[in-house]
């Protein structure tokens, strides 16, 4: 048995193709889907799922493995072939089916794969959708929700994979394939017409101003949608690694150093006279941008540009809505959200670390009759549920440039903008430093008394605030300084994230943290 890894969680299952993932075990999780979805059927209507891959070369042959067990499964498969993560969320409401199964490994590098899986929370029979009219359907499109699986949901497909169960049926109930021809237009034109019509009261126009705009999809599957938003927005889009080849030009993930290459996006955008650079991942779900003179940002900037995009909107159409407004996001998350909440009124609500987590505390607010206006997380995922419940980097790209527009301002003057909204004067001047370490664990049931520990020594503190939801999240809002202490779900490791007005000070903060880790790894060892 290969020794590569084989990771289940709520991102779905990631493995080594042809090692750890191979076609048995692809086999075996489409098949836990598939008889998970059947379970949750009223009767005997067969599920409809919808089928795509991030486009990473080699990945036709899990989609044929996956398409092939939900037909034996008794599925009705809507195939769009490649497409963006986000796409299959944008589908999954636009066919009211019951879920979408997206072959891709995100960020990992070119020798992963895996499967991941979008569920519908809501449910229609065919009877009541033919008594609706046509507004009420696209009403209730609008309000299915297609997000990532909670970890309940997760743990009980992984508990079904490890038992081997699946729905397989005989010759005469074999599922049927429906082509999608029009998958990439379907999720540009959701995101255009909301950013068009809603932040600007027009209808099918393009945006007040255009933009040159640099692209990195690292020949996957963001490439084609990206430049066909920025058409319809009235930009002009240059594609650097957009040749659908699924090779990818570096390693995937859109971070400072896999973007600062020669001849990379932080090089192509003041070299093209570009106005922004946009980098997404393989499936599309992330975004990263590079400012005018070539400098990488941080993703960090993506979900704080995008929620100052609707907010200016709101201001410049004289209000703010109804109710205060509500950003929600993780506890990894950067507080320059904080400082753009507070500027707009509105309030930050944080959860434990996963985008279904994110997901489901916007679902409940807004279902409380609260005015959530946007999602996410601090690695650039966007998650604007106007559009979808899933986090999309087509929806960043278009915040973004309407932001642009809006304000005309360069993204260098944007981040500018953001940082003077801080709590101090450094801050205001530098903006916020950001440093993630890892401190070693024997176990991961060491962290259990980590987390004790640490609560003991800051939450008696009368200058900070102490979050318990996911490890332990310590904020010293006075300074502009916090901390986030989790396990690794994956590795057998303490995740530690501080952000403060200086690398300094952020330095301090995560050596003292790694200071007391080490006390309680001592005092476990004995």
């Amino acid at each position: 048995m290969s020794d590569a890894p084989l990771i289940l969680g709520v991102s779905g299952l990631r493995g080594i193709v042809g090692e750890s993932l191979t076609p048995e075990v692809a086999v075996r999780y489409a098949g836990a889907i598939a008889a998970w979805l059947w379970k949750q059927q009223h009767g005997d209507v067969e599920p409809t799922v919808v089928l795509c891959r991030d486009g990473r070369n080699g990945g036709e042959s899990i989609h044929s493995i996956v398409r092939g067990s939900l037909l034996a499964s008794g599925c009705q498969v809507i195939d769009a072939g490649i497409a963006m993560t986000p796409t299959a969320g944008v589908l999954v409401a636009h066919h009211l089916a019951d879920a979408a199964i997206i072959i891709t490994a995100s960020h990992n590098p070119s020798e992963w794969n895996g499967i991941k899986l979008v569920v519908r929370d809501g449910k229609i029979t065919e009877s009541e959708l033919d008594q609706m009219t046509e507004s009420e359907v696209i009403g209730f499109q609008d309000q299915l929700g297609a997000a990532a699986p909670s970890a309940r949901v997760a743990n009980e497909l992984i508990e079904q994979f490890n038992e081997g169960t699946n729905h397989w049926v005989d010759q005469n109930q074999v599922g049927s394939i429906q082509v999608e021809h029009h998958a990439d237009r379907t999720h540009v034109v959701y995101v255009a017409e909301r950013v068009v019509q809603e932040l600007f009261h027009k209808y099918l126009e393009p945006l007040p101003q255009s933009f040159v705009v640099c692209l990195d999809s690292v020949n996957c599957s963001g490439a084609t949608p990206a430049e066909m938003l920025c058409r319809k927005l009235g930009s002009r889009s240059v594609q650097l690694f957009g040749d659908g080849s699924g090779i990818f030009p570096h390693t995937p993930e859109p971070t400072k150093e896999n973007l600062s290459g020669e001849g990379g996006l932080c090089d192509a955008v003041p070299g093209l006279k570009a106005d922004v650079g946009f980098a997404q991942d393989p499936d599309a779900d992330r975004l990263a941008i590079v400012d005018e003179i070539g400098e990488y940002i941080g993703e960090e900037y993506t979900l704080v540009l995008c929620a100052m995009a609707l907010m200016e909107a709101r201001v410049g159409q004289g209000g703010s809505g109804d109710g205060k407004p509500v950003f929600v996001v993780n506890l990894s998350t950067s507080r320059m959200i904080d400082d753009v909440a507070k500027h707009y009124g509105g309030e930050v609500v944080r959860t434990a670390v996963g985008e279904a987590n994110v997901v489901e505390a916007m679902k409940s607010l807004k279902a409380s009759g609260r005015d959530v206006v946007l999602g996410g997380e601090g690695n650039g995922g966007v998650i604007w549920p106007e559009v979808t419940y899933v986090r999309d980097s087509l929806s960043g790209m278009a915040l973004a440039l309407s932001l642009m527009a809006r304000t005309g301002k360069t993204v260098s003057e944007l981040v500018e903008m953001v940082n003077g909204l801080g709590p101090t004067d450094e801050v205001k001047a530098n903006g916020y430093t950001i440093i993630k370490k890892k401190s070693a664990l024997a176990k991961k049931s060491d962290a259990d008394p980590v987390v004790e520990h640490l609560r003991g020594i800051y939450e008696g503190e009368g200058d900070c605030r102490v979050d318990l939801q996911d490890g332990i999240r310590i904020d010293w809002d006075a300074k502009g300084v916090w901390a986030h202490v989790r396990a690794s779900n994956t590795e057998p490791i303490m995740r530690v994230i501080v952000e403060a007005p200086s690398s300094a000070e952020a330095e301090s903060v995560a050596a003292a943290i790694d200071g007391q880790i080490g006390e309680v790894g001592e005092g476990t060892s004995h």
